[in-house]
């Protein structure tokens, strides 16, 4: 049996349709349309690539119109409130207070466990794992490793599949559309990349600043990361561009900074716009709902001096160890 990187993508489409027939039992059209669409666009996706391989274009224009519907259906999306009854709330509370903090074993096992299958799929020659990209591996691995958590959830609070189902149902209920803001986002930065967002970067930068300093383009990098993010809500959509723009011509091409280091530090950089944008809604906005603070932005008020110290501390660990 060969694993493939599609499986994963085929068992979040099942999970996205199960809810959908979820709200399609709870007469909630708009929330079972969008996450339906979402569900077709996961379970098709390799037939769409399969058919238009062979010069067909309309499947790719069908998930085209399937992602504009997700965007229009998102308007009137709203977030679903999470209603228990007495005995349920009850029984949540006695299973928490047995469980205690061996809740958080199943939530430690995803970010571990996808750090082991990825350290260890160059040496598996098991179904060609060790024949698979490294962005398809790391994918494959987190996949195994949420799987791997669920597994461990359903054994430490001795519940059934179906409630797995109906939990996830419940959280997307509760994050709405939000759920989606992280790859959309980050295709964002794809899409950024391709249509010279980078090159036009990196032109007023050469314009605005001494190309010639590189603290000067250390800190224009920095503060294209932070802005950026905080204009299109993910670090993920920020760093082509900047990267682009600043960092492989003028920081790794005139300076010879590290590209692993300057990568890793770049994106930690990006973070620190993530934690001011009220764009990060699924970071900074849904929270606050959920929480029902009174505050909407006050996750982001409580987060914007973290921000500032590790802006300035990742700006001191650029200049120490990006450049040999």
């Amino acid at each position: 049996m060969i694993l493939r990187v599609e499986y994963i993508y085929w068992l979040c489409g099942a999970l996205v349709a199960a809810c959908a027939v979820r709200e399609l039992r709870a007469r909630r059209w708009a929330h079972a349309a969008f996450w339906g669409i979402l569900a077709a666009i996961f379970l098709l996706g390799d037939a769409i690539e399969s058919v238009a391989a062979h010069g067909h274009a309309l499947p790719e224009r069908l998930a085209g119109a399937g992602v504009i519907a997700l965007g229009l259906i998102a308007g009137v999306l709203r977030r679903a409130p999470t209603i228990e009854s007495a005995p349920e709330a009850e029984r949540r509370s006695v299973s928490a207070t047995r469980l205690g903090h061996r809740l958080f074993l199943p939530a430690l096992i995803i970010p571990f466990g996808t750090l082991v299958f990825t350290l260890l799929q160059p040496f598996v020659h098991v179904g060609a794992i060790a024949d698979l990209g490294r962005a398809e591996a790391t994918l494959l691995a987190l996949g195994l490793a949420c799987v791997l958590a669920t597994i461990a959830a359903l054994m430490l609070t001795r519940s059934r599949v179906v409630n797995a189902v109906t939990e996830t149902g419940r959280l997307l209920d509760a994050l709405s559309w939000a759920v989606l803001l992280p790859m959309l986002l980050a295709m964002l930065g794809a899409v950024f990349a391709v249509t010279g967002v980078g090159e036009a970067i990196a032109h007023l930068t050469a314009a605005a600043i001494p190309v010639q300093s590189r603290l000067a383009c250390v800190l224009a990098f920095a503060a294209g990361m932070v802005a950026f993010t905080a204009i299109m809500g993910n670090a993920f959509a920020a760093f082509p561009v900047m990267m682009a723009g600043v960092g492989l011509p003028l920081l790794i091409g005139q300076h010879h900074a590290q590209p692993a280091v300057l990568g890793a530090l770049g994106m930690l950089t990006g973070y620190c716009g993530t934690l001011l944008t009220p764009m990060a809604a699924n970071f900074n906005i849904v929270p606050a709902a959920l929480l029902e603070l009174r505050d909407t932005n006050g996750v982001i008020r409580a987060q914007w001096p973290t921000a500032l110290w590790l802006l300035a501390i990742n700006l001191i660990l650029i200049w120490l160890f990006a450049f040999p």
